[in-house]
């Protein structure tokens, strides 16, 4: 028997802590076709929320600036809305580390919203606090701490897409361990056993996206057949991660400081991966960061 009902409007809530990223995920979530709107007031919600075309999705970003923000009773209003069968709720919280978040405002010489005075560490935490209850009840947190603003936007591509392209996104990234780990990565590769490019005197400065590095690493014995190991491997997993409905998979290429080696097997593994038939994106998250002797030492 045919559903006769009328479909359920879509609406994503999105929070989170001031400087994590909301922002960025709202824009975001406009170029893939929703209706976005930012701090709209709590209590002309219930209004808005039902009233408007089915077919439309409706991403709602509100966080501590926002007029009448009480978080225990924005919880108490979403349940209302989730007994609803004309809506579909989902609630999405933007998390970062305090360290994180008070280098960003530190940087950006920006005012803290809950600061009032006080150092941005300071209204970082009191907001941490007020936002407690609505980050355990969130339906997806996700935590930008070591994100660059592309990677955000790629996450939230590969979750909020409604017309994502079957099949699973493979993302290829680069990092150096000594920058912080990855904040996502289903299968990463430790690439600190080949020799350090940064060590050699001309290709200092140049990044695994050159030719001269690519060609020191590739001569290096043990790349080879490490990395046709690792290839080996990735090509006999990923269609098995796709046969168990995976949306998305992550695999992370490390070194040192993150602008050599990685950089070099990333882009071999990506090139890889194309022939094999998919189509990864490459992310190279310290690439643009100045050449540290200290950092390589570690």
């Amino acid at each position: 028997m045919a559903d006769d009902s009328p479909p359920s409007q879509r609406i994503l809530l999105v929070t989170g802590l001031s400087g994590a990223g909301k922002s960025t995920a709202l824009q975001v979530l406009e170029d893939l076709g929703w209706e976005t709107i930012d701090n709209f007031p709590i209590r002309l919600l219930g209004g808005l929320v039902g009233g408007s075309d089915a077919n439309t999705r409706l991403a709602i970003g509100f966080d501590s600036r926002t007029r009448g923000f009480v978080p225990q009773e924005i919880i108490a209003l979403c349940k209302q809305f989730e007994a609803r069968d004309d809506i579909e709720l989902t609630t999405v919280f933007i998390d970062c580390t305090s360290a994180e978040l008070e280098r960003r405002y530190n940087e950006t010489r920006r005012p803290h919203p809950m600061a009032r005075g006080r150092t941005a560490l300071d209204g970082i935490k009191a907001e941490r606090e007020l936002l407690d209850p609505l980050r355990r009840w969130s339906d997806t947190v996700i935590d930008t701490s070591d994100y660059a603003a592309n990677q955000l936007q790629q996450v939230v591509r590969e979750r909020f897409a409604e017309n994502a392209e079957p099949g699973m996104s493979v993302t290829v990234s680069s990092f150096g361990f000594a920058r912080g780990m990855p904040p996502v990565a289903d299968l990463m590769f430790d690439m600190r056993f080949l020799d350090n490019p940064h060590w050699i005197e001309g290709l200092r400065e140049q990044t695994g996206l050159d030719e001269a590095v690519g060609t020191h690493i590739s001569a290096d014995p043990a790349f080879d057949p490490a990395f046709e190991k690792i290839t080996d491997l990735l090509l006999e997993v990923m269609p098995r991660y796709a046969a168990q409905g995976r949306s998305y998979l992550n695999i992370a290429f490390g070194c040192t400081g993150g602008r050599h080696r990685s950089v070099y097997s990333a882009e071999r593994a990506a090139e890889v991966l194309r022939e094999a038939g998919f189509s990864p994106t490459v992310i190279h998250r310290n690439l643009g960061s100045r050449p540290a002797d200290p950092l390589e030492r570690r």
